[in-house]
């Protein structure tokens, strides 16, 4: 499958009338198992990616250049429709830039840009966003860098928890004049602030973080949402079997649920690469 087709089957989703949940993956494995097990799109978070890649929390220490080989590491290897989180664009509207460049090369689906302040500023404290002004810049320049009309841009915002459902109706209505295909709104708790934001806006819409009050996929879709973000659940699944088979095997004794054989050849394409082995290696 080309990047054409991923871009493509992406876009599908966002002009349809479902509310899809993305497969949270992390590298090559998990995306193809996500594939495998029938995920339409997968999605790899920021803090994912931190994981995944230093073994650090969601800090926003992880470079451009590592999260762009992550990415080209797990495009290479599925098929699965990526979405990515480009955090702040690792750094101001011409980083921005440089971020596009990289994940539309890499083959990702679709990139968000929020409008978070990252990565946190001295002093600490609660989590603030940068001037409706510069978020506009940021994704006029994401637009700019995009080079694949079909590759999806998409502005975040996590307003609703940080200033408020009126300030994220206004930066989401700034950047949909903007020209972006869809809208990623963080932090929403309540149906009825989501009704407020999905009457002001024309936009597919993508909502993370979601609260209980929001778990019904048939209620979202009705209000434009189109990609339901629920957690990124795989790694740490992973991270427990990881530990718990390496304690198990320190202290002698015999890990409980590993992959079988059958899997593992599944994962791994095994039957592919014995193909291409007989016809281009001359093997048996």
């Amino acid at each position: 499958m080309t990047v054409d087709d991923r871009r493509e089957r992406f876009r599908a989703i966002l002009a349809g009338d479902r509310c899809v949940v993305p497969g949270s993956v992390f590298d090559p494995i998990s995306a193809r198992i996500a594939a495998d097990v029938g995920f339409e799109a997968g999605i790899l978070g920021g803090s994912v990616a931190s994981l995944a890649v230093l073994g650090a929390p969601d800090l926003t220490v992880i470079t451009l250049t590592e999260l762009a080989e992550q990415v080209r590491r797990i495009c290479r290897a599925a098929t699965l429709p990526l979405i990515v989180d480009a955090d702040h664009g690792y750094g101001n509207a011409l980083n921005v830039m440089r971020t596009v460049e990289e994940f539309e090369t890499a083959g990702v689906a679709a990139l968000t840009i929020e409008d978070t302040l990252l990565p946190e500023a001295f002093g600490g404290g609660k989590p603030r966003l940068i001037p409706l002004e510069e978020g506009v810049g940021k994704l006029r320049a994401a637009l700019a860098a995009r080079r694949d009309p079909a590759l999806v841009i998409v502005g975040r915002t996590s307003a609703p928890a940080i200033t408020g459902v009126d300030d994220a109706i206004a930066r989401l209505t700034a950047y949909q004049r903007v020209g972006v295909d869809a809208l990623f709104i963080a932090g929403v708790k309540t149906l009825a602030e989501l009704d407020a934001i999905a009457a002001a806006v024309d936009l597919p819409l993508v909502i993370g973080g979601l609260s209980p009050d929001l778990a019904d996929d048939g209620a979202l879709a009705a209000r434009k949402v189109r990609i339901a973000v629920r957690g990124h659940l795989p790694i740490l699944a992973a991270v427990q079997a990881i530990y718990a088979t390496q304690r198990a095997l320190r202290d002698g004794g015999k890990p409980d649920g590993l992959a079988s054989g059958e899997l593992m050849k599944q994962v791994t394409r095994d039957a592919d690469y014995k193909r291409w082995m007989r016809e281009f290696m001359g093997g048996a």
